[in-house]
């Protein structure tokens, strides 16, 4: 289900594209009508009010299966916790790897890892970059 102003508005994009490209050109505030008149609403102010400028709900949900990198490494886990943090936009996440991941680049030492912490961004990723510029996680939200 869609639920925030930036998902809508979003979809209202996509609609003006796909209508474009079919020969019919819209303004971008008559796909936004469009979009609230699909959703039940009268209009898009209507629709707006009924969501409301509340912050946006967390990207991952406890008990979710998720898949993305970790210090640049592929993993699969499950979703253990889920915390608001004080800035908007951020959660503090725990993970349980299906797989541990060795948070060491030296061959000759390894420490294996199979639960994790960090805080994330609604996309997924986290404010933190590794050395070479790279978010430590980074969680494939579009699966």
């Amino acid at each position: 289900m869609t639920n925030s102003i930036k998902e809508l508005k979003e979809e209202a994009r996509r609609l003006r594209q796909n209508l474009t490209m079919a020969g019919t050109s819209l303004s971008h505030s008559q796909s936004l009508e469009l979009v609230a008149k699909q959703k039940g609403h009268k209009d898009w102010n209507t629709l707006f009010a009924s969501i409301g400028n509340k912050p946006e709900g967390p990207p991952v949900w406890i008990g979710q299966l998720v898949k993305g990198t970790y210090l640049g490494q592929r993993f699969t886990a499950e979703v253990l916790g889920v915390q608001s943090q004080l800035s908007h936009g951020r959660w503090r996440i725990t993970l349980d790897l299906a797989e541990p991941v060795d948070v060491v680049k030296f061959e000759s030492f390894s420490s294996m890892r199979r639960r994790i912490s960090a805080t994330i961004n609604s996309d997924g990723s986290t404010s933190e970059k590794t050395s070479d510029g790279i978010p430590q996680i980074v969680l494939d939200l579009s699966a």
